[in-house]
């Protein structure tokens, strides 16, 4: 088992080698393998390079991101601008369908509102308007139409996890509620959680996933 130095060595690392993140602007702190990110960015799509890098490392139990948005002034654009140029991001984002998404825009910050058949839609639109110039901040109020029945579902989800974490999934517990999935059990690092969650979000009828998995 990696020791909290070892871990915040190697998140450090991840950051240094992601492009696009200013590492030298990111503080890294760990206690019992909770990685703690703080500092000050200069776009939303950077904050979110950096989480998704730290998640990567394995021995990361779980991450707080303290990460905040001060836009340089030449990239700070006004809520029409956003607004036009993330409908038009929404028009060509493979599997959003057009006018299933809205955008609400106000101080940078926007919200994405609206109904699609599954979770994986909702995130692909939130990862095309979080590389957009002058977002701060992305709010994701899009729901998820109830496809399946819990016992489909949760089928479906311990299939893939088969498919793709074979050693893992015999240690994890699925279990759905109107549309809500729950996992519980152990795993070995971040990246096989990662790969829990993702086969949670990927099956139909899907709205939400709680992650209660502990990583050993």
């Amino acid at each position: 088992m990696k020791s909290d130095l070892q871990i915040r060595h190697d998140v450090e690392e991840e950051l240094e080698w992601e492009p696009g993140v200013a590492a030298s602007s990111i503080d890294v702190e760990v206690k019992e393998g909770v990685v703690t990110l703080k500092g000050h960015l200069a776009s939303f799509g950077e904050k979110v390079a950096a989480e998704q890098a730290a998640q990567r490392v394995g021995g990361v139990r779980a991450l707080i991101a303290e990460l905040t948005v001060h836009l340089p002034q030449e990239e700070v654009r006004g809520d029409g601008e956003i607004a036009n140029f993330a409908h038009s991001m929404l028009r060509w984002t493979t599997g959003v369908s057009e006018g299933s998404v809205r955008v609400l825009v106000k101080h940078g910050h926007v919200v994405l509102r609206g109904t699609v058949d599954y979770a994986w839609q909702s995130r692909a639109a939130v990862r095309a308007i979080a590389q957009l110039r002058g977002v701060i901040r992305v709010a994701n109020e899009i729901e998820v139409k109830h496809l399946a029945e819990p016992e489909e579902i949760s089928r479906d989800i311990l299939d893939a996890m088969h498919r793709h974490a074979e050693r893992e999934a015999g240690h994890i517990r699925v279990s759905v509620r109107e549309g809500t999935v729950t996992l519980s059990g152990t795993v070995h690092s971040y990246a096989e959680r990662a790969v829990a969650r993702g086969a949670a979000w990927a099956a139909p009828g899907v709205g939400a996933v709680v992650d209660d998995l502990n990583v050993e």
